[in-house]
């Protein structure tokens, strides 16, 4: 069944939950270890839930959920029964990608089945457990599995670390490490540019990171150079540090077409078309979200290029370099260019002004 790529490369494919008629957008994502339900469509379907003291952990913090029991998952040519949904609230996910998120698709879906994903056809392939033949070429990672894949794995910035990391299909991102990791490690001491401060959401709310790259990252034999990487205060050690420096998301994944076999604790890629791709080096300091029908200014990073251009928070963005299609992702993908200047329509106070930036690297 086909799937479509999000900014950041996350994954987002269709799918029905019990009978409720209507399909469902659900992010398919190797860094969770259940299944979920948004907490707004649970209320706009009126599903029954039951409370529960259980919580999840994620980038924005610790919450308590509910659970949706023994529930069946349909997908195209596919039911999937005997699932626990637990409901979270993925208001803030939608507002990222401008495109409604009902669920997170984990640990509960991929364990059960062998499941290819191909960036090029942008289709995935679900299989039953047993005997399966990996496409000729490419390389089998053999991470630990406990409810997410770990790989061992080698970056280099000045010198080589060694260390664990999550393999994680829903961070779109390329490369994160725990801040607290950073300075154990003396990782980026002799870095002279220092990292920048930006947000970034997750599963739990938004947080402020720093971003930086490192040197290279190597993924089984394949490596990658100058790697825009994000620095995380992990106070609530998601990244479960010491024992994992953080994780590798789906901006750099996407570049190889993978197929995740948990049963067997392998993971197979093979470079796709996209292997080559430039990574985004732009840096604007400027937050957005997709908020009732408009794309709105949540935060700008103090001496930031947004900063200096004049965008303070609330701002509306009515049109970029003359595109009025009001897409948050289209936006995101045009202030990836590094120097060039950018205008904006901005409405502010009920008044319509003009504002110019140009991002900077973070090289």
């Amino acid at each position: 069944f086909p799937f479509k790529l999000l900014t950041g490369g996350v994954i987002l494919l269709k799918a029905k939950v019990n009978n409720y008629p209507d399909s469902l957008n659900f992010v398919l994502d190797t860094g969770s270890g259940g299944i979920s339900l948004d907490s707004n469509t649970v209320a706009e379907f009126k599903i029954p839930v039951v409370e529960s003291g259980k919580t999840i952990k994620g980038i924005g913090g610790i919450r308590k959920v509910s659970f949706l029991y023994n529930a069946v998952l349909k997908l195209p040519g596919l039911e999937v029964d005997r699932l626990n949904f637990h409901v979270n609230d993925y208001s803030l996910l939608t507002s990222v990608y401008g495109i409604k998120i009902d669920g997170i698709i984990g640990y509960s879906f991929f364990s059960k089945f062998i499941v290819n994903i191909n960036y090029d056809s942008l289709l995935i392939k679900v299989f039953s457990i047993g005997e399966y033949k990996y496409p000729s070429g490419g390389h089998i990672l053999n991470p630990m599995f406990t409810a997410l894949p770990i790989q061992t794995m080698r970056f280099t910035d000045k010198k080589k670390f060694y260390n664990r990391f999550y393999l994680d299909t829903g961070a779109g991102l390329n490369f994160l490490l725990s801040e607290q990791y950073v300075v154990d490690s003396n990782v980026l001491k002799k870095r002279r540019k220092q990292p920048l401060l930006t947000q970034a959401e997750g599963v739990g709310g938004r947080t402020n990171m720093r971003i930086t790259i490192v040197d290279e990252v190597k993924l089984g034999p394949y490596r990658f150079r100058k790697v825009p990487t994000y620095l995380f205060k992990d106070e609530n050690n998601i990244t479960n540090y010491p024992y994992l420096g953080g994780l590798i998301g789906n901006d750099l994944l996407r570049r190889f077409n993978a197929t995740f076999n948990y049963v067997k604790q392998e993971v197979h890629i093979i470079p796709n078309s996209h292997y080559r791709d430039d990574f985004d080096y732009a840096y604007h300091g400027l937050s957005l979200y997709y908020i009732d029908n408009q794309i709105v200014v949540d935060d700008v990073i103090p001496g930031s290029p947004a900063d200096k251009a004049g965008f303070i928070k609330d701002d509306v963005i009515l049109a970029l370099n003359n595109d009025i299609s009001n897409n948050i992702q289209m936006y995101k993908i045009m202030m990836q260019e590094i120097g060039v200047k950018m205008n904006f329509v901005i409405l502010r106070n009920g008044k319509a002004l003009q504002l110019s930036m140009k991002p900077i690297s973070i090289l």
